[in-house]
């Protein structure tokens, strides 16, 4: 691209200022660059939401600067950091683990540092808004041509902050996955991935039949569904649930013209086997 590209995504809201307030510091710093919002209706406080949005999105995107604001633990120890993937992109936010899903769709971690070169900064740096102190104006910086190296001290790849996900196993005839995301259509979204599916059933065809066994075994709210597997919503008729691939790869839970999360109770953290019936 001619001009710099920075995206922003954050938990404020677009009632509060705290979105334009970044996009305009931004604009001081780097006037050139195009800046696109991702979303500012993350779960307040909300880290995986966060993280599996911008899983979805940055492949999608131009190659640049991707700030993103999910921080409960602003004003605390955690770090803020920016980290430079095999793609080219950096990322620029807190390391509390919203930054690092993304990077195995872009090519994975190169390199993180710590963002400690105050000239970069807003001053003075609030203890609460670091996504107007520290955060966008970095970013700017950055698509305005600051070397990545200027940020910070390097950081042990290592020592970054992983985010935590309900496990996927793959076994013989079953997947173990657990719920990850419920979006706003009530489509329930599965850790595990299609071809996690496929590896554990071999391939599906429409109207397949699944077993999903959910909740933990032997606990008051363990039970067990039966779904069809679908390849679109259309293929099932309106109220009536189905097993899909969304378009991003990964299983998912919905209901035509329905909310599958309300219908079928199911809420981030319940752990899903899919075999099938």
């Amino acid at each position: 691209m001619t001009r710099p590209f920075i995206s922003l995504l954050t938990d404020f809201g677009l009632r509060d200022p705290s979105p334009a307030i970044c996009r305009g510091v931004m604009a001081r710093i780097a006037p050139e660059a195009i800046v696109v919002d991702l979303s500012h209706e993350v779960r307040k406080y909300a880290i995986r939401d966060g993280a599996l949005l911008l899983w979805c999105a940055l492949p999608y995107l131009p190659v640049g600067v991707h700030v993103a604001v999910v921080d409960p633990g602003v004003g605390t120890e955690r770090r803020p950091i920016a980290i430079r993937a095999g793609r080219g992109d950096v990322l620029v936010g807190p390391d509390n683990g919203l930054l690092v899903p993304a990077l195995e769709r872009i090519g994975g971690l190169a390199e993180a540092r710590l963002l400690e070169d105050r000239g970069l900064f807003l001053e003075p740096v609030s203890s609460s808004f670091h996504g107007r102190d520290i955060f966008s104006p970095v970013g700017a910086h950055l698509a305005a041509g600051t070397p990545f190296e200027a940020v910070g001290p390097a950081l042990d790849p290592a020592t970054v902050v992983a985010l935590q996900l309900p496990p996927v196993r793959v076994g013989d005839g079953r997947l173990e996955t657990g719920v990850v995301y419920v979006d706003t259509f009530g489509n329930v979204k599965l850790s595990g991935l299609v071809s996690d599916l496929t590896a554990a059933l071999g391939a599906l065809g429409p109207g397949d039949p699944l077993a999903l066994e959910i909740g933990a075994p032997r606990t008051p709210d363990a039970r067990t569904v039966e779904l069809p597997w679908a390849t679109t919503f259309g293929g099932r008729p309106a109220g009536e649930p189905l097993v899909y691939e969304d378009s991003y790869g990964r299983i998912c839970i919905a209901v035509n013209q329905g909310d599958a999360g309300r219908q079928l109770a199911l809420g981030e953290d319940v752990p899903v086997v899919v075999r099938r019936a």
